[in-house]
């Protein structure tokens, strides 16, 4: 037989809040829950637009890995809701809103999670937390820091480091999960785990039904002196058709904001006791809920703060343009100026209405003077590392000029003509006597004058001077 839920929702202001900023829907195939914050920055508005938009999920026609993709498209597409709400009044700039959503097939659940609000399931008398808590103190859980009975009393156990802004970077985690009857699901805001331990919310999960578990377990919060809001969602997996609340169930701002009103709702008033001014003297001068995310406080005029991106943007691009242009002035190359070897500083580039190089110094060299392969190279301009290697190149180039013009200048030597030899006298020969041998002087190296040419240049590769 397929599953279904049976479910029960149930949101209080609390004994020393002024407004709820809590919002949560249970619905048969979706239990969620958003907690907002920002306190003057509107987090009941934050709470009540994300279920709002996130509600729409309640639709038995999506199953299986399809969740995943449809929780995630909703989440974005809250984040955006939220965005436009600041566009349209900057003074909401800094709210937010945790987001904690179990979608539900018949057969499995697919979870949403981002923020400090919880989800729990009970299977067999044990409690597991299903959401990863996104604050500060659990990531120093996580990094061995410190210990979960002292993250339960750590001073900054309150501060969220992913919540759903309206900004880009706000992305849920997300999972299936598997589900079987006899499971009960828990889904509740931080004003419950910050005040009452596991075993407690383990015991009262454990009887009880669905209706009477929320009641306990606010009770229980209250009576710990809570003085946040505090909401629960409670639903029982089952076998059969659920006996109760088979219509969907909205509670918190977004049931609030729904009516019109700003006050408490009826869910608020139905377990109230104790008076509106209990917690140990704590007044609504110190809201903790101010200091949740407290990196993004409200913004007056935004409209200055837009202007002074965009100084510094243009600043970025301006300083970044004027470092590249003082880089290529302190690059050189050898090139033509007319009829003459020039050096250039800069680079061969030039930009609409900018030059990037120009003649840094003019030689007598004229290029007709080298030979075809020199320049050639001299037309197509020669790189230098610097100023220094430029005058080298020139250098180079002068002393080629220098040789082919000796080359050129130079008479071709023309053949001696060989005397013909004499016909031999005829008669007796006389005999001549021998010469002695030439006597051959020897020097000694070290001390032979030497003398180092420079380099000669063969007047073939001259080929090409004028």
């Amino acid at each position: 037989m397929t599953l279904s839920l049976d479910y029960a929702a149930l949101s209080d202001v609390g004994r020393v809040r002024r407004n709820n900023e809590d919002s949560a829907y249970a619905g048969p195939h979706l239990l969620l829950l958003a907690d907002g914050m920002g306190g003057a920055a509107a987090g009941e508005v934050a709470s009540a637009a994300a279920v709002q938009v996130i509600r729409r999920l309640d639709n038995p026609e999506i199953s299986g890995e399809d969740m995943i993709e449809a929780l995630a498209g909703a989440v974005h597409r809250a984040n955006e809701r939220l965005s436009e709400l600041v566009e349209e009044d900057p003074e909401r700039e800094g709210m937010g809103s945790t987001v904690t959503a179990l979608m539900f097939d018949g057969q499995q659940l697919g979870l949403a999670h981002l923020g400090d609000s919880r989800a729990y399931r009970m299977r067999d008398g044990q409690l597991y937390q299903l959401s990863h808590d996104h604050t500060f103190v659990q990531s120093l859980v996580d990094e061995g820091r410190i210990s979960k009975e002292e993250a339960f009393t750590h001073p900054h156990r309150n501060l969220i480091l992913r919540v759903l802004d309206g900004r880009p970077d706000s992305d849920p985690d997300l999972e299936m999960l598997d589900v079987q009857a006899g499971d009960r699901l828990m889904l509740c805001s931080d004003g419950l785990p910050d005040y009452v331990s596991d075993e407690v919310i383990a015991a009262s999960m454990a009887g009880g039904t669905p209706d009477s578990v929320v009641v306990e377990l606010i009770t229980h919060a209250l009576e710990a002196g809570s003085n946040d809001n505090v909401t629960c969602v409670v639903a029982d997996v089952i076998e059969t058709p659920p006996v109760s609340g088979e219509a969907p169930q909205l509670v918190g701002a977004a049931a609030e904001l729904a009516q019109g009103s700003t006050g408490r709702g009826e869910p608020t008033t139905a377990i109230r006791g104790g008076g509106g001014h209990g917690g140990g003297g704590h007044g609504p001068a110190l809201d903790p809920e101010e200091l949740r995310y407290a990196p993004r406080p409200p913004k007056r005029f935004p409209w200055l703060r837009r202007i002074a991106v965009l100084v510094v943007i243009l600043g970025l691009i301006g300083g970044g343009i004027w470092f590249a242009y003082s880089w290529t002035q302190k690059q050189y190359f050898v090139g033509t100026d007319g009829d003459y070897v020039a050096i250039f500083q800069g680079v061969e580039a030039d930009l609409p209405g900018l030059t990037l190089s120009k003649v840094y110094e003019r030689q007598t060299l004229q290029v007709d003077k080298l030979p075809t392969y020199s320049r050639e190279q001299v037309e197509a301009n020669i790189q230098a590392d610097n100023l220094d290697g430029a005058r080298s190149i020139v250098g180079e180039l002068q002393h080629t000029a220098d040789e082919c013009a000796k080359a050129k200048a130079k008479p071709t030597p023309s053949p001696t003509p060989r005397p013909s030899t004499p016909p031999p006298p005829t008669g007796k020969p006389v005999s001549t006597p021998p010469k002695p041998p030439a006597t051959v002087p020897v020097t000694s190296p070290s001390t032979t004058p030497s003398t180092t040419p420079s380099t000669p240049v063969d007047p073939d590769d001259c080929d090409g001077v004028r």
